[in-house]
């Protein structure tokens, strides 16, 4: 278990440049982004990672799986297919899915969170073939409506739950899910079901950003109790990465080494001694 740095905490920072950050740090994990490793190249993202001695924890994203459309759905599952592929190149057993949100015009989330359980069964076998686990991701309900209908842990295991793969889990984001109620017995559930796949974390910042999926911070700047959660996540046996993914615009106008040394800085602070 250790620190990872997802790659859009430094997001404007060239692929090379990243690795070298987290590198520098002394870790030896990364989170990606598949447009970023489209961009840099798959084989040649695959092979600069291994060169620099990392690991890349998870690969961010899939999911947006909510389409009703037979040909858009035909699409979002050979794009969800490809990430898969993209995961295995890339040497990491973790695609994130922000499943997607509701439809122009539409209202029915329920049915929407439905599709959303069909579609993901459609591509775990798929997954499983492949030997990689598809963790679903709650985003916090403000997000609902444009990004993604799992709002909390618990909507998220119900669907692994459904679709009964051993692929199938969920991630624990402290941004989105550190305000519900039910989050601690949510934790525990993830880990009696082995379907607890990934764990991020960042702050909640005040006030809010004009875009709301930025006002993530450094732990230990907002409102999120770290050693509470993480001690939650501990205590179901998650021996994997923890992964620090934060979007500010602040952050990313920081040189990326020293935004890496804070949060490895907050880290130990916060989260290691709750291991």
């Amino acid at each position: 278990m250790g620190l990872s740095i997802n790659q859009w905490t430094i997001k404007p920072t060239p692929m090379a440049e990243a690795v070298a950050a987290v590198k520098s740090n002394g870790l030896d994990a990364i989170g990606l982004w598949r447009q970023n490793v489209a961009e840099y190249g798959l084989a040649e993202t695959a092979a600069l990672v291994r060169r620099e001695g990392l690991r890349v924890s998870t690969l961010c994203r899939g999911g947006f799986l909510t389409a009703a459309d037979p040909d858009a759905r035909a699409q979002a599952l050979r794009d969800n297919e490809d990430a898969i592929r993209e995961a295995v190149t890339l040497g990491t057993q973790t695609v994130v899915l922000v499943v997607g949100g509701l439809l122009d015009g539409e209202k029915d989330i329920v049915a929407t969170r439905r599709r959303v359980t069909e579609n993901i069964a459609t591509i775990a076998p798929f997954a499983e073939a492949e030997g990689v686990k598809l963790a679903i991701e709650p985003l916090h309900p403000m997000f609902a409506a444009d990004r993604a209908v799992v709002s909390t842990l618990d909507q998220a295991l119900d669907i692994a739950e459904e679709i009964g793969s051993p692929n199938v889990g969920a991630v624990v984001d402290t941004y989105h899910v550190w305000w519900d109620p039910n989050l601690a017995s949510a934790i525990d559930r993830a880990g009696r079901l082995g379907k607890l796949f990934s764990y991020q974390v960042c702050d909640w910042n005040l006030p809010l950003a004009s875009e709301p999926l930025h006002s993530r911070g450094y732990m230990g700047d907002g409102y999120i109790d770290f050693p509470a959660i993480t001690r939650l996540v501990v205590a179901t046996g998650y021996d994997d990465d923890i992964e620090s993914e934060i979007f500010n615009e602040a952050i990313w106008a920081e040189p990326p080494a020293r935004a890496v040394a804070t949060v490895k800085a907050r880290y130990d602070e916060l989260v290691a001694p709750h291991l």
